[in-house]
């Protein structure tokens, strides 16, 4: 893929780098859109947020789990309500604290996250493999300060063993699903 030229001056524009994100926005809300083709009819963009959240995060607090999507909390009770008819999350008391409850991803939940994080890597390695290696290493660079702005934690990379705060391993599950 040939290099384009950066206009004298985009560097700095803040309009031009917010074009560029709002563009690729658009083209990595299609892919997110295709990657929920299996579950898309069991839940929305919105709640398959809260189940990835929640499969990063593990067992979490309603009030926690609204903050982190920035959701009032009914709106999060609502969601939980719709992921827990849906198997996909339930809720339990907090062994440390009786008074709270703790919100979580069943073993399905935790499925369809893995399953559509596999067609979404796969997607988007497809479109990474058309860039150029330099294009890689300074999108690399960008993405990762950009993340790092808006507060997202870093995804696991494909071959990463560790376990997941469920108990789960966190590269398994996906590489056997890719």
């Amino acid at each position: 893929m040939p290099e384009r030229e950066i206009p004298a001056g985009a560097m700095d524009d803040v309009d031009a780098v917010t074009r560029a994100v709002l563009t690729a926005s658009r083209l990595l809300v299609a892919v997110s859109a295709r990657s929920l083709a299996e579950v898309e009819e069991r839940v929305t963009l919105p709640q398959f947020r809260m189940l990835v959240v929640l499969s990063t995060r593990g067992a979490t607090k309603l009030v926690a789990l609204a903050d982190l999507l920035q959701v009032a909390p009914s709106t999060a009770m609502r969601m939980v309500d719709w992921l827990i008819a849906a198997g996909l999350a339930d809720r339990h008391t907090n062994p440390d604290n009786r008074r709270e409850t703790l919100l979580q991803l069943t073993d399905e939940g935790r499925r369809a996250v893995e399953n559509v994080t596999a067609r979404r890597r796969a997607e988007l390695a497809a479109i990474v493999e058309r860039l150029a290696p330099g294009q890689r290493a300074v999108l690399i660079e960008a993405l990762t300060a950009f993340n790092e702005a808006g507060g997202e934690p870093l995804a696991p990379a494909l071959d990463d063993s560790e376990t997941h705060p469920l108990g789960w391993t966190v590269g398994a599950a996906v590489a056997r699903d890719a």
